[in-house]
């Protein structure tokens, strides 16, 4: 009987991992310089709902951020950020809107990472609200299950900044590539310079005699 529940309350909880979550919208695109991308979500009134973006890859690190209603008002604007989350609450039903922009770049492109969530997790048990206390069981479930939402979390987090931290070092290295380059030919230049002013010390300058008559 044990075992048998056992594996009823493993199959709930693996289909509340798979099915379960918030509905939202995540992910990873390429925004060109001198450009603007928006996306658009539709949200019911009364939904809470959570807007999290970081700059991977690019220039400073920095975007500009807007979010709009349906009316057009403007719920949340951050210049040139690198990160930020931002947490509102619908107000009204409609298509709300949120653009990224990297006009202010003339040279750099970006890589921008987002993540909107639209509403919240539903409960593991659809009775989990009951007046008698969960089981041991059910506790159990619903421990593992919000340790694999934080799971989740660290690692998108976590390779996030590995990617932030790979381009910075290959930037760092073409930098330094870059400047070895220079200081090679700089070198080149004053020695041959140095080898040319040394031998116009040492070479013999003929002088030419002018005899006047009377």
């Amino acid at each position: 009987m044990y075992g048998a529940n056992m594996g009823v309350l493993l199959q709930v909880l693996w289909a509340q991992l798979l099915m379960g979550w918030a509905r939202g919208s995540e992910l990873t695109f390429e925004l060109p310089d001198n450009a603007k991308q928006c996306f658009y979500e539709e949200i019911t009134i009364g939904t809470k709902c959570t807007l999290e973006f970081q700059v991977v890859t690019g220039g400073h690190y920095d975007v500009d951020c807007r979010l709009e209603d349906p009316e057009g008002n403007v719920l949340y604007k951050e210049m040139k950020k690198q990160y930020d989350s931002f947490t509102f609450t619908a107000a009204r039903n409609g298509s709300y809107k949120f653009c990224f922009s990297n006009e202010f770049s003339t040279f750099t492109h970006k890589t921008v990472y987002f993540d909107f969530q639209v509403g919240e997790d539903p409960p593991l048990f659809p009775n989990e609200n009951r007046v008698t206390a969960l089981t041991q069981m059910e506790s159990a479930c619903v421990s593992i299950h919000e340790g694999l939402k934080s799971v989740i979390d660290y690692q998108t987090h976590f390779r996030l900044g590995e990617a932030q931290g790979r381009s910075r070092a290959e930037d760092l290295n073409t930098r330094v590539a870059f400047w070895s380059i220079g200081e090679a030919v700089i070198l080149l230049i004053v020695s041959i310079g140095q080898v040319v002013l040394l031998r116009s010390f040492f070479s013999d300058r003929k002088t030419t005699t002018t005899r006047v008559g009377s």
